[in-house]
């Protein structure tokens, strides 16, 4: 596949994964909807490993990037999940948004590979007013909207800092076998939740609930991913960050055409503030220093 085309697949595929994971749980639950999925996303990815005749390696690096993979997406998508029921399929990805941001404090602080600059400080610091804007919007919502947002919060810091801890492993492992790995580690801890949360299978399957599960299985967990890692091999970092800029947006739009999802004044305030903090997390200290030798040009 070409660059182009897996960068815009990139984008549609994580602008509509909020929606399929609240179409996905309708009349069939939150943990069976999730357990499903990732069933789904494991059988796939192991008929691919074998059919691909790509190794799954069984290292001590793989195994631990295996194990905190996979503890990290249980709980980061096991939050999500539950949060669904009240969040918005926008805001959901509003909040992951943030990812960069808590990613790149979490290397600052535990793998001192990134500068402590001011562009990144004011970033960070745009993107937790935007933050506290998208709460604002939970309290006028009632207390389980405000505190299925704090969950969805706590998802986006689980995911985030799992993947400097991966990064911290340095497996070097295929994208391919290292989904593979994370999933079966995942898979009984979202049984042991459909277990303890529902226990029973569904009375009826909604056809929109298993064209999104079968979605999420195949495109979400399995081919977002490997484009994913397919282009940050092969493509700018610079213009990577563009996805996370452009997926709330298409989000929030995409919830209120498709499902009727009403989008808050604050919320729209607040995505603008998150967006403008990546902006400048990312490209700030470019500017600055374009600006600084227009100056001297002058």
């Amino acid at each position: 596949m070409s660059l182009p085309a897996a960068f815009v697949s990139v984008i549609l595929i994580w602008s509509t994964t909020p929606l399929a994971i609240k179409w996905s749980a309708l009349g069939v639950g939150f943990s069976f909807a999730v357990l499903s999925r990732m069933v789904l996303g494991a059988l796939l990815c192991g008929a691919l490993l074998v059919l691909m005749r790509i190794a799954f390696p069984l290292h001590h690096k793989a195994r631990l990037s295996y194990l905190v993979s996979g503890l990290s997406m249980f709980g980061a998508m096991a939050l999500t999940y539950w949060s669904s029921r009240v969040v918005s399929s926008g805001m959901i990805s509003v909040m992951f948004g943030l990812s960069p941001l808590i990613t790149s404090l979490g290397a600052m602080l535990w793998l001192k590979e990134e500068a402590v600059t001011m562009n990144k400080w004011a970033g960070m610091l745009l993107g937790l007013i935007g933050l506290l804007m998208v709460f604002q919007g939970g309290l006028n919502l009632g207390q389980g909207a405000l505190l299925s947002l704090f969950a969805l919060f706590v998802a986006v810091v689980i995911q985030s800092l799992g993947l400097v801890w991966i990064k911290k492993i340095a497996d070097d492992g295929p994208p391919l076998a290292t989904t593979l790995g994370s999933l079966l580690v995942a898979l009984p801890f979202f049984y042991i939740t459909w277990w303890l949360a529902d226990e029973a299978l569904p009375v009826s399957l909604p056809e929109r609930a298993v064209a999104a599960t079968f979605y999420l299985g195949i495109f979400g967990s399995v081919l977002g991913f490997a484009l994913y890692y397919y282009m940050i091999k092969h493509m700018d970092a610079a213009k990577i960050a563009l996805i996370t800029l452009i997926t709330p947006v298409l989000a929030l739009l995409l919830g209120h055409t498709l499902n009727g999802e009403a989008v808050m004044p604050h919320v729209w305030i607040g995505t603008a503030f998150i967006l403008s903090g990546l902006s400048i997390h990312r490209w700030g200290g470019g500017w600055l220093a374009y600006l600084k030798t227009a100056k001297r040009g002058n």
